[in-house]
């Protein structure tokens, strides 16, 4: 089949789904896909946002994957098509008249299948085989609500298919919606890999029993590609250099001690630190994503343009996000609140659902600067500061003192606490995100602020 008739095939696909033809939009990525465009030059022939051609992309190969029968990816949308044809050739039949070529026509009761023709036109005689691609999304969590993060997107995007980055930290206080970020960023970038695997180590998988899951998963698939092949299990590093792979580990928090400054492995997970160096120096083509409220201390916190390993800190929803919540729960599109609660999504559903169950009037009685603490928020709080070393704990009780910001010359005359340990510790909770910095002047933001007041 030409370019027009697969378009037309899928049309009618997305049609007996949707009840909808196919937009102008979800044409031309059907249309650059074919002629294999990456999302980048199809969002330019289209004059639009590369992140809006991957979700429509998205919907398009999960709508496709329902109605063939198959995982459909942009990877594999041609040779999923030619599947479909071989195992519906007798329903094919009866719905195509013979001309040469076949062609569509009529009303088909079933979506038409792709013919097996030996001739070669244009669109096809020049193309080459796609690979396909293999994904384990088991352990991805929903989606839920994606409340607007384009800037993040277009950042993570960028560092993962245009720089090539091996190794990206996403990092950020509990609730700011670092996973969701997550999700959706692969959901929208996975069809441009071979193998794609989200890992969640809230079970704190040792480095053997990880390598072992993501061997198994590389083999299997390698198995399905080349049945009559008996394929070795290749070491990890390997498999990352022959293949287009992208690993996310979510939670990796779990694998550092508490008690600790930040990013400390605990002992029986120290061999992590070795894969990681591996991933950064060793020559491939793959991309890890790390997932947490820590990072490995061997991903630095400032960012630079000139190596392969990055880290993206994770903060706030802008106002209009944060308005989008408050109104899901009924309540006034209050700025203060959202300011107050640092655009933290967990946080803000928090205190929206305690003000809905009090009875929305209760702000009025209350002074403006008021902080309320639910006891789900502070439960949120505690399982992050039960994490935390002595010598944290004491500078955020200087920093909960201060209601203002407070210069690092004030904080090493207190003398209470060594100088080399005071700057560790503000090292240290500045990468738990947990501290904002302005140049030398520290400060605890309102929320952990009462909370360290409190608890502490």
């Amino acid at each position: 089949m030409n370019l027009k008739e697969m378009l037309k095939f899928a049309d009618e696909i997305v049609f007996a789904k949707t009840g909808q033809h196919l937009d102008d939009l979800q044409e031309a990525v059907l249309r650059g896909t074919l002629q294999r465009e990456t999302y980048k030059e199809i969002a330019k022939d289209f004059d639009c946002s590369e992140s809006r051609v991957r979700e429509v992309g998205s919907e398009l190969w999960r709508i496709l994957s329902e109605q063939l029968g198959e995982e459909v990816s942009k990877s594999n949308f041609r040779s999923a098509i030619k599947r479909y044809q071989v195992s519906n050739s007798s329903n094919f039949a009866q719905d195509v008249v013979a001309i040469g070529n076949f062609n569509l026509c009529g009303e088909a009761r079933h979506p038409p299948d792709i013919p097996n023709s030996h001739a070669h036109n244009e669109e096809t005689g020049n193309s080459k085989q796609t690979k396909t691609s293999h994904q384990d999304l088991s352990e991805m969590p929903d989606l839920g609500t994606f409340y607007s993060r384009t800037p993040e997107l277009d950042t993570l995007t960028t560092w993962i298919l245009q720089q090539r980055c091996r190794l990206i930290a996403l990092t950020g206080i509990s609730g700011i919606g670092k996973t969701t970020l997550a999700v959706q960023l692969v959901q929208q970038i996975k069809d441009e890999f071979e193998y794609v695997m989200w890992c969640n180590l809230e079970s704190s998988l040792t480095l053997a029993e990880f390598e072992d899951k993501l061997s198994q998963f590389f083999s299997q698939s390698e198995k399905l590609d080349s049945p009559a092949n008996n394929q070795k299990c290749l070491p990890l590093i390997k498999y990352l250099q022959k293949h287009r792979c992208l690993i996310v580990l979510d939670d990796i928090h779990n694998l550092f001690s508490s008690g600790e400054l930040a990013g400390k492995y605990k002992p029986e997970y120290e061999e992590y630190r070795t894969l990681f160096k591996q991933i950064e120096k060793l020559s491939h083509q793959s991309c890890f994503l790390l997932i947490g409220w820590e990072q490995p201390r061997e991903i630095p916190q400032v960012k630079s343009q000139t190596t392969s390993i990055r880290t993206l800190q994770v903060t706030g929803l802008d106002i209009a996000a944060g308005r989008e919540i408050l109104r899901e729960y009924g309540l006034e599109e209050s700025e203060a609140l959202i300011h107050r609660y640092q655009g933290n999504p967990l946080w803000l559903k928090s205190v929206a659902n305690f003000i809905q169950e009090l009875g929305v009037c209760v702000t009025e009685l209350l002074p403006d600067d008021t902080i309320l603490l639910p006891e789900d928020l502070k439960d949120i709080l505690e399982e992050q500061f039960s994490r935390l070393s002595e010598i944290e704990k004491q500078v955020l009780s200087l920093l909960a003192k201060e209601s203002d910001a407070i210069n690092l010359v004030k904080l090493l005359e207190n003398g209470r606490i060594p100088a080399s340990d005071l700057l560790k510790a503000l090292q240290s909770l500045s990468r738990r995100c947990l501290i904002e910095q302005q140049g030398t002047f520290y400060t605890l933001p309102p929320i952990l602020r009462e909370y360290a007041i409190t608890a502490m």
